[in-house]
């Protein structure tokens, strides 16, 4: 039933399942001085050992692309000396280093502005010879986007650790509700026409509804007829490949922008160089972890919550309507799930894929923290978003998700229940 619902609402996309299967990873962007786009402007790319990967030439509307061999991290290079008269980078950095996820187009964007550059001390801002990255800036970089990948992970995270706390189920569709969210965002904001935020909170409280249908009619009649976990376990990860290729034939194989926001440049904040929709995401992202955190702290449902976490027996004969809990933390986590797609894809584009790729990540903080604790969960995402990033300075981007998995090891060798879990006895 879940599966014929969403087909339905698939089918408003409208678009046409011959685009079934990813383009592969380019950079791309849109040169602009104001409103008016900039072409004629050079761009090259590189590999992080300087080898070229290819160059782009800006068109009429400013925009031009540089397909990549594979994921990884490159540096892409302006040619400031065919940037038209009275034009400049309006914060000196004619050089970037953006990071590349399997079958993204990521979008790289240079501010452009009327008048003298304004520079930055170390570069050389000299016509056509941009200036490498300083490692302090690489450093500043690699802090943002760790931070904020993490709160991404985290909102993914502490949904399913709700579940599996209140549970007991490792949800392995729980990337699809990530996916799930993102799509619904593309189709009220692209299809539809409404904007970004309104469509996300659509997108939210549709996920939100996906998460209590979910449990309704199918893990709550599973778990009435006492389906052991490890047979929902298995449910749970047919449901995932159904429901992926369920969003593969009807939105495509191509990973697309949101029509809001997609071309936007960043802005200096000190040594950070910020889009101002990740600022407003990463708001977002906090103020809904907070909530979330102190009503599971500080409400009678979240009291109730944990007790069913705790011992769902002795919660009921106290009085706690058990199936409504696991109701209510089905809807929470379908929520934080599609709120992670859309500030997912609006980070790095929407996929079919998009939240397969990321729920190793999410199953590893949660297993980092604790599995069932949510301040685990969130303690998890920060140690697996930072390390990924950080890896990089040492280790091929290609292998910073094997890092994160290997520290992962590494940690839970010495504290087997996560940081922040509890032991529990066996036998």
């Amino acid at each position: 039933m879940l599966t014929a619902f969403l087909a339905c609402v698939m089918l408003s996309f409208g678009i046409s399942a011959t685009s079934a299967w990813a383009d592969g990873e380019s950079l791309q962007g849109t040169l602009k001085n104001g409103d008016a786009p900039v072409a004629g402007v050079k761009i090259k790319a590189f590999t992080q050992d300087g080898a070229p990967v290819g160059e782009a030439t800006s068109d009429a509307q400013g925009k031009w692309s540089i397909p990549v061999p594979s994921a990884g991290t490159y540096r892409v290079d302006l040619d400031t000396s065919t940037l038209p008269s009275g034009v400049t980078l309006s914060n000196g950095r004619a050089s970037l280093t953006p990071p590349v996820v399997d079958g993204q187009a990521r979008n790289v964007l240079f501010p452009l502005s009327a008048g003298a550059a304004s520079g930055t001390p170390g570069q050389n801002n000299q016509p056509g010879t941009p200036a490498k990255p300083s490692s302090f800036d690489r450093y500043a970089d690699l802090f943002y986007s760790g931070l904020h990948f993490s709160l991404i992970i985290a909102l993914a995270a502490l949904g399913i650790s709700l579940i599996f706390g209140t549970t007991g189920l490792t949800n392995f569709a729980h990337g699809e509700l990530v996916t799930f969210g993102a799509l619904m965002a593309f189709l009220f904001n692209v299809t539809i026409g409404l904007p970004l935020w309104l469509s996300g909170l659509i997108a939210v409280a549709i996920g939100a509804g996906a998460g209590y249908v979910q449990d309704f009619a199918f893990w709550g009649w599973l778990r009435r007829r006492r389906t052991n976990l490890v047979t929902t376990m298995i449910i749970s990860i047919g449901l995932s490949l159904a429901l992926r290729y369920v969003f593969l034939y009807f939105f495509g194989g191509e990973a697309r922008a949101y029509s809001d926001f997609n071309a936007q440049a960043g802005h200096q904040y000190g040594p950070f160089l910020i889009a101002p929709k990740n600022l407003i995401c990463d708001a977002i992202a906090i103020v809904v972890i907070v909530a979330v955190s102190w009503a599971l702290l500080g409400t009678r449902l979240g009291k109730a919550t944990r007790a069913v976490a705790d011992n769902p027996a002795l919660a009921a004969a106290s009085g706690i309507n058990v199936d409504r809990i696991i109701r209510l933390v089905w809807t929470i986590g379908g929520g934080l799930a599609a709120l992670a797609g859309v500030i997912l894809g609006v980070y790095q584009n929407v996929g079919y894929g998009m939240g397969f790729q990321i729920l190793l990540l999410v199953f590893a903080a949660v297993t980092l923290g604790g599995f069932g604790t949510a301040w685990g969960a969130l303690l998890g995402s920060l140690v697996i978003g930072m390390f990924i990033q950080f890896s990089t300075l040492w280790i091929p981007t290609e292998l910073k998700t094997v890092g994160a998995l290997g520290a992962l090891i590494v940690i839970l060798l010495f504290r087997p229940q996560g940081i922040l879990g509890r032991r529990t006895r066996i036998g």
